[in-house]
């Protein structure tokens, strides 16, 4: 359990990401087709792509890898910042398949097998990704955000949501 106050910031984001990406998960693998459910849950996931996702990747790689690089552990930023990257790359080719599929103007066949698997394969990602971030990057913070710095960010952080 992290004690700082972005780190359980991050931590409540991270929990809220992980059952979204469950409900996503379960929800489009038994799914032969574009329900109404599976409708609301695509545009709830690309919305949290574009936005929340953006907004989260973006506050750790200016606020916290910097630091925890200068703390030295840049192999671990490195890594995470890597995996930022692969995971918008392939949110860049999801979000405008699920904004057509919510739309109701996919290919049947094709396009909903290509979203099903880009969708699938973000859910490993992002759950990974969490999983490292969890067990590391959070537990690091207290060794590199001293409590005024920790304050300052969380207010920041939260004044962008």
């Amino acid at each position: 359990m992290t004690t700082t106050q972005v780190g359980r910031m991050l931590d409540e984001e991270h929990r809220a990401n992980l059952d979204l990406l469950s409900r996503m998960e379960q929800a489009i693998g038994r799914a032969p087709a574009v329900t109404p459910q599976i409708t609301r849950l695509l545009l709830e996931f690309a919305h949290a792509m574009e936005h929340d996702i953006g907004r989260h990747f973006r506050f750790e790689e200016e606020q916290l890898f910097p630091r925890i690089a200068d703390a030295g552990d840049g192999a671990m930023a490195s890594l995470l910042q890597e995996e930022h990257e692969a995971i918008r790359e392939a949110a860049a080719e999801l979000v405008p398949l699920a904004r057509e599929a919510a739309a109701g103007s996919i290919d049947r066949r094709e396009c909903w097998d290509r979203l099903r698997l880009i969708t699938l394969e973000l859910v490993e990602r992002q759950v990974s990704h969490i999983q490292k971030e969890t067990m590391a990057l959070l537990p690091t913070l207290e060794d590199v955000l001293d409590p005024v710095t920790d304050g300052e960010l969380a207010l920041d952080y939260a004044a962008t949501a």
